[in-house]
């Protein structure tokens, strides 16, 4: 009945009262809320996303995949809130992300481009059940691809590298300890950018048919982020799977290194003739025939093999440990693609010097030796396990990843790519210890002043 009676009289009143004519008591508040609702209307024809974010631009382009009917809010909306709620300490299950999200202040949600209640006037956050139903949904492998793209953006440089704000006090002990060890085990010259791939298993998720979710995923050598991810089957499925991602990633003249799990001549084609990249791989019981011949290759006293033997050793976390590489050269009738063969010895013992037990594996890699010598195999190889402790580690200590119970659609994989962001990020602004940056970002602003938004 407002609109009804006052908008013709207001419509005739702006048209044929002259300028000079008073205007009526209650004209006035009438056309100011016409002037207001006129506003609000305008609004969503402009661009909400006032901010250049990477990550927004990124986020943008993964598909959404729900009904247009009753729309209310933009998938971007959704994703960016999920990304800066989980750099934050607790932010580990979808309630957690969501409460995080509804205390965000009004400034935030308008710079996304949430929706605005009309009644209101307020920007609206996104409630639990959409969350939950929203990640469940979503598009896994383009939302892989989303973040994967920010990160390689981040690292050539071609975004913002996100930055995180210190604690005022003392050095964290994990940096103290980066630090020192750049300076105590520097890394040999000639190395090329190098990436581990992979698999790991959410203990606590469960897909759609009862099984449990494994992960493949590649992290960087150098930065310690996450280039790439891709659910697979079970562990069976991880070679031929962890087939997939890789040539979605710019991995040309890289150095790939790989368990046993993956050593298969199509894995070896895949990365030397399509790629253009590296390989390293270990030769164990799948592999008897080139394992046996890498042996025999490599047989002898250390005294023969002075000159391609390369000894690193490492002192810490209550252990000593001793690691000796012999290499020899090599060809594609041992392995497709093989440049060179190498012996690895692991020595660990106690602090006090006795040594306690001994491995002894094989390996082969695409690397002639002009390109990488005796020393960079030794750290190519150790760098590889990085993806243990400086990844699968972390989601499952750091962020509960075990704990999560999570059974619906690609919920468990949408909030490990998140995860993988987080720890990507962390890694970008050069922090050692992922733990005590999300503790540092418990300020809302500062979470998604990381992003730029």
């Amino acid at each position: 009945m407002i609109f009804q009676v006052s908008k013709p009289k207001i419509a005739a009143g702006v048209a044929l009262a002259p300028p000079s004519s008073p205007t009526s008591p209650c004209s006035v508040p009438c056309l100011d809320r016409l002037a207001d609702l006129a506003l609000w209307e305008a609004e969503p024809a402009a661009d909400p996303v006032v901010v250049e974010s990477a990550l927004l631009g990124r986020l943008a382009t993964a598909p959404d995949q729900r009904s247009a009917c009753g729309l209310r809010h933009p998938l971007v909306v959704i994703l960016a809130l999920t990304a800066c709620a989980t750099l934050v300490v607790g932010s580990n299950s979808i309630a957690a992300i969501w409460q995080r999200a509804a205390r965000t202040s009004q400034q935030v949600p308008q710079r996304l481009g949430a929706y605005r209640d009309p009644f209101t006037g307020l920007f609206t956050v996104p409630g639990e059940r959409t969350f939950r139903r929203v990640l469940a949904d979503v598009d896994a492998d383009a939302l892989d691809a989303a973040i994967s793209g920010y990160v390689a953006d981040a690292v050539r440089q071609a975004a913002p590298i996100p930055q995180i704000p210190d604690t005022p006090g003392p050095v964290e002990r994990e940096q103290r300890r980066a630090a020192r060890r750049q300076l105590t085990h520097p890394a040999p010259d000639g190395l090329l950018p190098g990436a581990a791939l992979d698999g790991k298993v959410s203990r606590g998720a469960r897909t759609e048919q009862g099984g449990r979710v494994f992960l493949v995923g590649a992290i960087s050598h150098e930065h310690g982020v996450i280039l790439g991810q891709c659910q697979v089957a079970g562990k069976r499925g991880e070679g031929p799977a962890a087939r997939t991602p890789l040539p979605q990633l710019e991995v040309a003249g890289m150095v790939l290194t790989l368990d046993a799990l993956h050593t298969t001549k199509a894995t070896a084609r895949l990365i030397t003739e399509q790629l253009e990249a590296h390989y390293i791989l270990i030769l164990k019981g799948n592999q008897p025939l080139a394992r046996t011949a890498a042996q025999a290759l490599l047989s002898g006293p250390d005294a023969e093999w002075s000159d391609t033997t390369a000894i690193e050793c490492d002192r810490g976390h209550d252990r000593t440990e001793r690691r000796t590489i012999r290499t020899a050269e090599a060809d594609d009738t041992l392995f497709p693609g093989a440049r060179q063969a190498f012996r690895l010895r692991r020595d660990v013992g106690d602090l006090d010097g006795a040594w306690t037990s001994k491995e002894i594996v094989y390996g082969i890699t695409g690397m002639p030796t002009t390109l990488a010598g005796p020393a960079q195999l030794n750290h190519y190889e150790r760098a590889h396990w990085g993806v243990e402790n400086r990844l699968h580690r972390v989601r499952d200590v750091t962020f509960r990843e075990d704990l999560s119970q999570l059974r619906t659609g690609t919920a468990p994989r949408a909030l490990a790519s998140f995860r993988n962001l987080a720890i990507s990020t962390a890694r970008l602004a050069d922090r050692a210890n992922i733990a005590h940056a999300r503790r540092d970002l418990l300020d809302h602003n500062d979470a998604f002043a990381v992003y730029n938004i």
